[in-house]
């Protein structure tokens, strides 16, 4: 049984919902979806997760229950999830997908946060292209669409700081790719494991969304680098 409260971070409201845990003997894992994700994408995994950990599955900023704000940033957002973790656990092993991914990349490079483990799905180190903006889908969404339209624009023509943002990464990471079926270039998620200090490569040949295309293949994946002893 999950249950959601809000917490406070960087002057905003984030929405959190909590699997207790039938047994907590391994340390929590925080859970951070792409863009337009919510809480609710995490059913599977975090059920299966929580049988042995306390698992807290996060909205982003602009994201479902979560404040949504004027501008948006993956700075801005990683600013958020840097001081919520301390509020969920001194010590916390982080899995983030897509635009959670590079949230959680920036947060876990940060100096004193809690992050002991990473694991990022179907995230490439980011490279210029032609801007595409997406169509907006019909009826009412559970995130704001000017956060896509912000968000996209600043991945078509990424900062210049990302190489030293990857190489403040200290923590074991698990980069696992989707594959060729993915619009994220395997290459470029390989390209991400090798610019961290300690990364590992997996592909799940399923496309990009591993965690609900393939959740038992995704869970094996995390589960082998999250129990891993810590040196």
């Amino acid at each position: 049984m999950s249950y959601e409260r809000d917490l406070g971070a960087n002057g905003i409201s984030l929405s959190i919902r909590t699997w207790p845990g039938e047994h907590t003997r391994r340390v929590p894992v925080v859970l951070l979806a792409g863009t337009g994700g919510t809480t609710r994408d995490w059913e599977t995994v975090a059920t299966e997760l929580c049988r042995d950990r306390i698992v807290h599955a996060v909205d982003l900023r602009g994201h479902g229950a979560s404040t949504w704000s004027e501008r948006y940033s993956i700075d801005v957002m990683a600013a958020d999830v840097i001081e919520l973790l301390p509020q969920l656990g001194s010590e916390l092993d982080v899995v983030g997908h897509s635009l959670g991914g590079l949230v959680a990349c920036k947060a876990a490079g940060a100096t004193r946060t809690p992050v002991r483990r990473l694991v990022l799905e179907d995230v490439g180190v980011l490279h210029p292209r032609r801007p595409a903006m997406p169509t907006r889908p019909a009826g009412e969404l559970d995130y704001d669409w000017e956060m896509v339209q912000q968000i996209r624009a600043e991945i078509d023509a990424p900062d210049a700081s990302w190489p030293n943002i990857l190489r403040a990464i200290t923590v074991p990471t698990l980069a696992i790719s989707g594959g060729e079926t993915s619009f994220v270039r395997p290459a470029q998620v390989r390209e991400l494991a090798d610019a961290v200090a300690t990364g590992t490569f997996t592909t799940i040949d399923v496309g990009h969304l591993i965690h609900e295309n393939a959740p038992e293949r995704f869970l094996r994946a995390v589960r082998a680098h999250l129990d891993q002893p810590t040196l």
